[in-house]
């Protein structure tokens, strides 16, 4: 891992400040990484290190879905700390734009680019956007991901038409969602609205109680975050648990593909015609070449 982070010069937009809290407070202790380790037991993927419901069965749903070929452009949308989408993006050999909404976290990112793509860390770019303004131009991007970001958008149906809009013809998205009961023909609407259609659902059966077991143990070690931590990050994550533990029971998690449709006559070329993800002065594209 790169010791020297690249400096963002970009402001994180409003609402950020509890993001930044707590990555820039899990960097400076292991204490949260060993209790995502401690719930997912054999499933931490300690390398990716999200906080996130990533585990190594999402890792292996996500490359089977994605369907992408060497030198494709992927986004991972709401990246924290980057490690989803480099470890993706080193094992399908594609190039990788990423954004965040914490400055701290895209720092973060940027820094662990070396880490996992050696001399072709070039190949990833991480930035400062919001869900529902990525920036991206339309029709880019090959594929995208959105793991446990989505609900956090302040408008799901807006993030989503937005993501929607800068998927190529044909390209994915796959996104983790826990569907409300009742809540199905919204979401439809929702995915239709945004040009999209519903290709795979993949049932997580496990991510519920991995959910209950870390946040137990989160409030079991509350003193000792609030020592490492500090006391506000420590206390936005207890209030996390407090209020999400009744909620599982009877939580269904899912892996959805979403797909555009091949046809649309308004992105057709789209990805092959963009330049490679917009990179840090000086820093140039290979040839051929997305928190609690």
């Amino acid at each position: 891992m790169n010791p020297t982070p690249a400096r963002v010069d970009v402001p994180g937009p409003q609402g950020s400040a509890q993001y930044d809290s707590f990555h820039a407070a899990r960097a400076r202790t292991d204490l949260v990484a060993r209790l995502y380790a401690q719930a997912m037991g054999e499933d931490y993927p300690a390398e990716v290190a999200a906080s996130s419901s990533c585990d190594w069965p999402l890792l292996g749903l996500l490359t089977a879905r994605l369907r992408l070929r060497p030198n494709d452009l992927l986004v991972d949308a709401g990246c924290g700390a980057g490690g989803i989408g480099l470890w993706l993006a080193r094992a399908l050999a594609v190039r990788l734009d990423a954004f965040d909404l914490s400055p701290v976290a895209v720092t973060q990112a940027t820094a662990r680019r070396a880490h996992f793509l050696g001399p072709a860390a070039d190949r990833a770019a991480f930035r400062v956007a919001e869900l529902e303004h990525t920036g991206l131009p339309d029709g880019r991007a090959h594929a995208i991901v959105c793991v446990d970001a989505l609900g956090r958008a302040a408008d799901r149906g807006n993030a989503l038409r937005e993501l929607g809009r800068a998927l190529a013809p044909g390209g994915r998205l796959l996104v983790t969602r826990a569907p409300r009961r009742g809540a199905d023909p919204a979401w439809h609407q929702a995915v239709a609205t945004a040009g999209l259609r519903q290709e795979h659902v993949d049932e997580r059966p496990g991510e519920p109680a991995m959910w209950e077991r870390l946040y137990r143990l989160w409030i079991a070690h509350a003193d000792r975050l609030r020592r490492e931590l500090g006391q506000a990050p420590a206390d936005n994550m207890l209030r996390e648990a407090h209020h999400m533990l009744p909620t599982l029971r009877g939580r269904r998690a899912v892996l959805l593909t979403l797909r555009r449709l091949p046809g649309d006559p308004g992105q057709a070329g789209a990805a092959d015609t963009m330049a490679g993800p917009r990179l840090p002065s000086g820093d140039r594209p290979a040839p051929g070449e997305r928190t609690p």
